[in-house]
């Protein structure tokens, strides 16, 4: 896939207030990783456009690995200066870390040393960037544990866990007060988990007051069958919607049925939602706006996606923004 570039376009309708609040700060741009695969200077190139684009209050960190953070570095280096009127612009940064955390997070305490000092002084229209959050993906509750010990409170950490029998793991991300993550997605049908592993996912989370963001899979705000890749001769499957899992998450919350929950996240009707200025509706099931922004700031915190334009494409095709 080539670059997400994007048209300057104004939008059709107000946004409502819940709408807004469902979807603030919602989108990592993860574009270096598959499908789209996009060069270090193309990614960071789109995700500086994204920012000041109309739409960029949707916008979130941009994902990096960390045995490419030198590279961003340089890259970020190369990027045209701001305009006077553009102001400073910060880069929010989630690093996905490697196989030595300690090493990991020495280089990232250095980068954001280094980035600081090339900033401090400089002229308000200049760029800066921080790393502020670790994405790992572990394989049992041991792991989350030993390295939660490495990583230092500074960062908002992210613990991929096993999606099937995922209890013992989120108590632990629980116990060590760090975040989770789950895979929604991928490549091929068999990386999507059910509707119910990701409900119970959801519920035992907010159970044990553990955050989560959720990555992969997720292009399309409800549930629907699209290509799983962007290659021609990509097979077609099922995937789940952003809208659907980010309002079940808020569903969850304020207590309603497990259930209740699987049949939203497998909703597919744009007529089943309704979003007004007070909150948000389902199939009679209300939901206030004040629940939904709780639910925003302390529980439901993002997602990746290696798109920012096909989300935001489909968000208008609905006419919800």
């Amino acid at each position: 896939m080539k670059s997400q570039g994007l048209q300057s376009v104004t939008s059709a309708i107000d946004v409502t207030a819940s709408v807004r609040i469902l979807l603030r700060e919602l989108i990592d741009f993860a574009g270096l990783f598959p499908p789209a695969s996009l060069t270090m200077a193309q990614s960071l190139a789109d995700y500086d456009s994204y920012l000041r684009w109309e739409f960029g209050w949707i916008l979130g960190r941009l994902i990096v690995p960390l045995s490419r953070l030198t590279e961003f570095e340089a890259a970020f280096a190369r990027l045209p200066a701001l305009a006077g009127d553009d102001g400073a612009s910060c880069w929010r940064l989630s690093v996905i870390l490697g196989t030595d955390a300690n090493a990991d997070i020495a280089r990232i305490r250095q980068f954001n040393g280094r980035m600081d000092r090339l900033t401090s002084g400089t002229p308000s229209s200049s760029r800066k960037a921080v790393v502020d959050s670790v994405e790992v993906r572990v394989t049992g509750a041991e792991e989350v544990r030993r390295l939660s010990e490495i990583i230092p409170q500074e960062f908002s950490a992210y613990f991929e866990i096993p999606i099937v029998n995922c209890g013992e793991n989120i108590a632990a991300v629980a116990s060590c007060r760090r975040r989770a993550k789950i895979r929604t997605g991928g490549e091929t049908e068999d990386n999507f988990p059910s509707a119910a592993n990701v409900v119970e996912f959801i519920r035992l989370c907010a159970k044990s007051d553990v955050p989560f963001k959720a990555t992969a899979g997720l292009h399309h705000p409800l549930r629907s069958v699209h290509k799983l890749t962007y290659q021609s001769d990509s097979p077609s499957g099922m995937m789940h919607g952003f809208i659907n899992i980010f309002l079940a998450a808020a569903f969850v919350k304020a207590g309603i049925e497990e259930e209740l929950a699987v049949r939203l996240l497998q909703e597919q009707s744009p007529e089943a939602f309704r979003f007004d200025s007070t909150g948000v509706e389902w199939r009679g099931h209300r939901l206030r706006a004040d629940q939904l922004a709780d639910t925003r700031q302390q529980f439901s915190v993002s997602f990746g996606s290696c798109s920012f334009t096909e989300p935001i494409d489909d968000l208008r095709l609905l006419r919800l923004l």
